[in-house]
């Protein structure tokens, strides 16, 4: 069931992609240490880049402080994310199953965590504008963690 849905889902953003027609960062807060992404499939229509990954955070790990430069869309396969914006408030729990918008831009920089005792595995789907970077690195706003 699991490889069904994961596959229901990486065909439906493709099908997406296929039908919408076809820079260094800071190291201020870096990912966590195991923290991975692999790029599943990519494709430039205009100028925006669609990419699909998978990103694995390990248990107590986390993302880093970021943002992105465009909308991001994701669907949490294994684990559950505990996602914080720039006011240290948790802005979102995502269990297995769940999806997750992120608008773009400098406004809402975020990270996600992983605070459970499973790694957590994202389908995420970028929209960026073409060249640019999966996120852009950003200093901690001030939060008591990392």
């Amino acid at each position: 069931m699991r490889f069904a849905l994961r596959s229901a889902v990486t065909a439906a953003v493709a099908a997406a992609i296929f039908f919408a027609g076809g820079a260094g960062t800071a190291q201020a807060t870096p990912p966590g240490p195991g923290v991975t992404g692999r790029t599943i499939s990519q494709k430039t229509v205009g100028g925006t880049d669609y990419i699909l990954r998978e990103i694995t955070i390990p248990p107590g790990q986390a993302t880093g402080w970021h943002y992105h430069d465009g909308p991001l869309y994701a669907f949490v396969q294994e684990g559950t994310l505990s996602h914080f914006d720039s006011t240290c408030a948790s802005d979102g729990v995502y269990p297995k199953g769940s999806f997750i918008e992120e608008p773009a831009g400098p406004g809402n920089v975020h990270i996600g965590r992983n605070l459970g005792d499973t790694a957590i595995v994202l389908d995420v789907l970028y929209v960026l504008p073409h060249g640019a970077p999966f996120s852009q690195d950003a200093p901690n706003p001030g939060c008591p963690f990392q």
